[in-house]
């Protein structure tokens, strides 16, 4: 990432939070104390407890996002906020704020996204279109950044178990399934012709080996005595060709898509030079 030489780089703190009371201000104080330059930004989602107002008397800029779930939060977070460089944690405290200093040298040095928890460079924020309401927002966030050949950093983190009284929200089995759902979806979307060739293909064999079949039958009697069986194998074989017909349009179609991203990347970034 390229800041003017005469401003230092602007840092944002977003720190999602839904009923985390217990470790909100410890959070933001650990924060303030190893990013004091830092904006620390608390979107509050929908809690029923003293999360905002705790949040708020520790000096944290609080804001309300009404649309329940992770992946809506970050949505707004990416909408509305400005920085060179974005740091992402959770508010329950099972993150050391102690590493994120770090993982900003990363993204200024160039890096799009850093994973341990999450930072990310200003374009990548701008750039990256949010569609899961939930958890599985970090699966899709990955995804994306494969697909698009972006620059990726890994930084171990010491994860830690939530304090006494802290209640975890997440749904073993429900985001689970979640998350393989949103792996499912994003390879169809972003490798269709493996996708639906695969699956072409597989239809496709099964229908040749069927008409096969009939084609023995009929070389050893002169007769086709299993009209429904061909009729199916050639329906398979053509229903395979069609599926591998897509698989190469949506292809071509998430090609043009990984065009226009790299040119709004780099409009993007341009903006931001010039700024």
């Amino acid at each position: 990432m390229l800041v003017p030489e005469n401003q230092s780089p602007t840092v944002a703190v977003l720190l999602p939070c839904y009923n985390e009371e217990v470790t909100i201000g410890k959070v933001v104080r650990d924060f303030k104390a190893s990013l004091p330059q830092a904006d620390i930004y608390v979107y509050d989602n929908n809690s029923t407890d003293r999360t905002a107002d705790i949040a708020a008397s520790e000096g944290a800029i609080v804001r309300k996002e009404p649309r329940q779930g992770k992946g809506n939060v970050i949505r707004a977070m990416f909408e509305d906020i400005d920085a060179d460089v974005y740091v992402m944690a959770d508010g329950d405290d099972t993150y050391p704020a102690d590493a994120a200093p770090a993982m900003v040298d990363k993204v200024l040095e160039g890096y799009d996204m850093v994973i341990g928890y999450r930072a990310f460079s200003f374009t990548f924020v701008k750039t990256y279109p949010v569609l899961s309401r939930g958890f599985e927002v970090e699966t899709e966030m990955t995804i994306h950044s494969l697909n698009n050949n972006l620059r990726l950093f890994e930084m171990p983190i010491q994860y830690r178990d939530r304090p006494e009284g802290s209640v975890s929200k997440l749904d073993t089995v429900g985001d689970g399934i979640k998350v393989m759902g949103t792996i499912f979806r994003m390879i169809r979307e972003y490798k269709p012709l493996p996708f639906f060739g695969g699956l072409g293909a597989i239809l496709g064999i099964i229908g040749i080996v069927l008409c096969g079949s009939v084609t023995v039958d009929f070389w050893h009697t002169g007769m086709v005595a299993r009209f429904p069986t061909l009729i199916g194998a050639v329906m398979l074989v053509i229903a395979g060709l069609l599926l591998f017909i897509t698989g190469i349009i949506l292809d071509v179609m998430a090609k043009n898509d990984r065009k226009a991203f790299i040119i709004d990347a780099n409009q993007f970034a341009m903006m931001r030079r010039q700024k």
